[in-house]
């Protein structure tokens, strides 16, 4: 099979994977309250389960990335992770108490880390150009799942079955729904996901161009000549005298991709921490908003499931729009102007819900137009912030420890997002607090980005400016 189809391929399973976390998210949240409930779980179980799946996720990000940037490979990491995915949701199914449910939301999120080394492939086989629109589109899946979730509730709700021992019902039934989803996937990695070297390789004959060019580059450099051992790029170069004979294997040097790491000189970099602020802030702002919402909308509207189901199809029908935007944008313009643009539209979101939403003013109709708006608007600016502060990140740090930093990177956004909920569902009737310390973050990240603006550009470039 040539590279291009092995690619394409390589790229509907990491869709499919990020379209199955999304379609999770939707079958779980929507039930496990009422689950808990009759299990006779205390209302704090709802948060603990919650942020049990985020805090495996932010443990195992790093882990995984680090085992993908040592071995160069993510297929084994990707099958490895799913296996918490299956046990976690079978665990969910079975159900008998309460701390079976905590526990398995917990191992369920410890297969979410596989999305560090995931990201640190994609990294490593595409070009710098073309990793905005790879990454919107990825994300866009996730969207995509969490939108066509919700219909899958439609018939999972009216299961009331017995499994051999098992019951099915409408709170069982997403956990073993989910795991058989899981199981298909192990399926499609084994058959569809190839671990590409990276984005140089190609044909038979561009592949043999590209070894001789290393490794007349490298002539002095004797650890590079056991890479490509007795390959035709190699006799050639030497036939034609551009290249002396390689030593013999023994004197073979590997070389890690942790070699020389320093984890203070590659993430305490200024344009490294504006990102990681930027990754923290909006996950904390977004999850604060989703936790507000929906007492917001019973409280104001009288919203029920319907209405509010409704709310969420429609905010992910405009993800997905902002994401295919970006994904057209992130080709005219430059990622910092993009996350620029989402930084612009989420400061005029956190305002407008202070002026409209804090105290709402006039009858229905007008409040309800106040709300749509602030919600529109903070939609808006997510994708413009998501995709471009992931493909930046991945532009200054090195490429060689891209898992590891992805994982460093999707930990951070895990602490938002166990810390975002319980910041808002602590303030619920105190709109003013909440929605102001979440502007006043705004305003941090907006005054740091304008200091690093300059910085924020690919890895190469700065090193060269600094030079």
């Amino acid at each position: 099979m040539d590279y291009g189809r092995k690619k394409k391929l390589t790229f509907i399973t990491i869709g499919l994977i990020f379209l199955l976390s999304g379609v999770e998210y939707a079958v779980i949240l929507p039930t496990i309250w009422r689950f808990l409930q009759t299990l006779d779980a205390a209302p704090y179980f709802l948060g603990l389960s919650l942020s049990a799946f985020s805090f495996s996720g932010l443990l195992s990000g790093p882990l995984f990335g680090f085992w993908s940037d040592r071995t160069h490979g993510s297929k084994k990491i990707i099958l490895f992770a799913n296996c918490f995915e299956i046990i976690g949701n079978f665990m969910y199914f079975l159900g008998f108490s309460k701390w079976l449910l905590l526990s398995s939301r917990f191992v369920a999120g410890i297969g979410t880390g596989a999305g560090s080394s995931i990201f640190g492939f994609l990294t490593r086989i595409t070009a710098p150009e073309d990793r905005s629109t790879v990454f919107a589109a990825v994300m866009a899946c996730r969207q995509a799942g969490l939108l066509i979730g919700p219909a899958f509730n439609l018939f999972l709700r009216l299961c009331d079955f017995q499994l051999g021992p098992f019951v099915v019902n409408k709170y069982t039934a997403p956990g073993i729904f989910m795991c058989v989803l899981w199981l298909l996937l192990q399926l499609i990695v084994l058959l569809m996901y190839y671990d590409l070297s990276g984005r140089n390789e190609g044909s038979e004959e561009e592949k043999q161009e590209e070894e001789e060019r290393l490794l007349v580059q490298s002539n002095d450099t004797p650890e590079s000549y056991g890479t490509l051992p007795n390959s035709p790029a190699m006799d050639h170069a030497i036939a034609n005298g551009n290249l002396t004979p390689p030593d013999p294997p023994s004197e073979q040097i590997k070389t890690s991709a942790f070699q020389n790491f320093s984890a203070a000189r590659e993430y305490l970099r200024e344009e490294v921490v504006v990102l990681l602020t930027a990754q923290f802030i909006t996950l904390f702002n977004q999850t604060a908003l989703e936790t507000m919402v929906t007492p917001l909308t019973q409280q104001y509207f009288n919203f029920g499931e319907l209405e509010n189901s409704v709310m969420y199809c429609v905010c992910g029908v405009e993800v997905i729009a902002g994401f295919v935007f970006v994904r057209w944008l992130s080709k005219k313009v430059e990622e910092r102007v993009v996350l620029s643009i989402g930084l612009l539209l989420a400061n005029i979101s956190c305002v407008w819900c202070i002026i409209f939403l804090a105290n709402p003013q006039g009858g229905f109709s007008w409040q309800l137009t106040e709300f749509i708006i602030g919600v529109f608007l903070q939609v808006l600016g997510l994708p413009f912030i998501a995709v471009a502060q992931v493909s930046l990140f991945s532009k200054v740090t090195a490429e060689k420890t891209q898992g590891f930093s992805q994982g460093i990177r999707r930990s951070v956004g895990g602490l938002a997002t166990i810390l975002g909920p319980l910041w808002a569902g602590s303030l619920t009737s105190n709109l003013y607090v909440m929605l102001g310390v979440m502007t006043g973050l705004l305003v941090l990240f907006t005054i740091m980005m304008a200091f690093s603006y300059k910085r924020l550009v690919e890895h190469t470039t700065v090193e060269h400016t600094e030079e």
